[in-house]
């Protein structure tokens, strides 16, 4: 995906215009966005959704509102639109331009500060990045739910949602992994009993193995077990999440064997999970992944 010229804060509305008529010509639904990184506010006619809301809004309805309005939904590939007598007041009182990632089939993750940085350097497939003011934009071809905080510093942000449109991109966009779909998957709800002996499920592998060695698997596991260890709250989300990331990365070929999963399932039990809570977040994670 190539990206126009930078939007620097206080450009003339032309060129913040300029910009969104850009991103429309390759698909990428544009809006603008008020100082402070925000969206803007519902005219009065659409003010607590009174109009229905928009026809690509969760609750669908019959608004044809020709102003700024409905935040992410509002962003749109129309140039028509976008340079409308109305929105053109709009992109005069703009700070930024700011664009609808699942309307053009993509996922940003949003790493908010340096560590985050770090964690998706180890943990997630590299693709196109884009720096921001303290981390930087990660995005991939592909759309999913958007949600917030999926980890420390770590937003996702896709369908129902808007990014800042800050400068190119470095790198090759790639395929939304697993991994990254993963983390914004809610683990369902499960009794916990009280604690019994480890029962370690069968490997869900036995296909060929596509790893390189069998120091990307020791490395991935060793990882995994650092995750969960090192978890200061939300155990069991943490526990059920790292699971996720393992079964993805290894769950459907012969490396991952019990003695893998036993460490994973010591480190869960280490910060307090029961053995039935760690074979309910594993068999719930292979059927999230459809192994």
């Amino acid at each position: 995906m190539t990206q126009p010229t930078t939007v620097r804060r206080a450009l003339p509305a032309l060129d913040l215009l300029g910009t969104a008529l850009m991103l429309a010509e390759q698909g990428i639904p544009a809006l603008p966005l008020r100082p402070g990184k925000v969206p803007f506010r519902n005219c009065p006619a659409c003010t607590g959704n009174a109009c229905g809301g928009r026809p690509n809004m969760k609750s669908p309805g019959p608004c044809r509102c020709p102003d700024v309005c409905h935040a992410w939904a509002a962003a749109t590939t129309n140039p028509s639109v976008l340079g409308s007598a109305r929105w053109v007041s709009a992109w005069r009182q703009a700070a930024a331009v700011a664009y609808h990632p699942g309307g053009a089939n993509l996922t940003v993750v949003d790493l908010d500060h340096a560590a985050a940085v770090a964690w998706a350097r180890t943990n997630l497939p590299a693709t196109q990045t884009v720096a921001t003011t303290r981390g930087e934009h990660w995005i991939y071809q592909g759309a999913m739910r958007s949600a917030n905080g999926v980890r420390d510093g770590v937003d996702i942000k896709s369908t129902m949602s808007y990014a800042r449109w800050l400068r190119p991109g470095t790198g090759t966009i790639t395929a939304l992994p697993d991994v990254v779909r993963a983390l914004a998957v809610k683990e369902p709800a499960t009794v916990r009993p009280a604690p019994q002996p480890v029962t370690v499920p069968v490997s869900a592998g036995g296909g060929d193995c596509p790893h390189r060695s069998p120091a990307y698997l020791e490395r991935g596991i060793a990882m995994a077990e650092q995750r969960i260890t090192q978890a200061a709250a939300a155990v069991h989300i943490t526990v059920y999440r790292t699971f996720l990331a393992v079964l993805s990365a290894h769950g459907r070929c012969s490396c991952l064997t019990e003695a893998h999963i036993a460490r994973l399932f010591t480190a869960a039990q280490a910060k307090g999970e029961t053995a039935r809570h760690c074979t309910d977040a594993w068999t719930n994670a292979r059927t999230a992944l459809g192994i």
